[in-house]
């Protein structure tokens, strides 16, 4: 014999109706389409940087500061100068880096940011940051405030 009557906890408890399918959940992921875009924007980018009129090639760069193209390679193995890989063989390097102020700090901001990679290197130097004022890194460098960016790149870095 059942005890519970309708007035029982039990038999209060009120299921909610489904109406409806569920609800479905947008995904947290780029679709494929978004994906391509963003890849083919991105090669766009690079293709436009390298053509700029800053940048040199590395025979190029080797006249400039006077020494040989394996120097200039061997350099920016070392994390030494930005060497932009490109889509056929060799380096674009942009000419701004070896402007002293700049120049003297490359090792040091290479280490600091845990990277010898040329186009990991001159996005941090080109992007505007918060912790500058919305100053890149670069324009900072040249203002003098090497310091502080050496700073960042190692919070960046870490």
């Amino acid at each position: 014999m059942n005890t519970r009557s309708a007035s029982t906890p039990a038999a209060r408890v009120r299921h909610p109706r489904r109406v409806g399918p569920p609800a479905v959940q947008p995904s947290p992921y780029v679709s494929n389409t978004q994906t391509k875009a963003l890849v083919a924007g991105s090669l766009a980018a690079r293709m436009a940087r390298l053509l700029a009129d800053d940048m040199l090639s590395t025979d190029m760069a080797a006249n400039l500061v006077g020494t040989t193209r394996v120097t200039i390679n061997a350099w920016i193995s070392k994390g030494r100068a930005i060497g932009l890989t490109q889509t056929r063989r060799g380096f674009r390097l942009p000419r701004w880096q070896f402007e002293p102020a700049l120049w003297d700090v490359m090792p040091q901001l290479s280490q600091a940011l845990g990277t010898r990679e040329g186009w990991a290197l001159l996005s941090f130097l080109e992007t505007p940051l918060g912790a500058l004022g919305g100053q890149t890194p670069r324009q900072a460098i040249e203002q003098g405030q090497t310091a502080r960016v050496l700073e960042l790149a190692g919070v960046d870095g870490s």
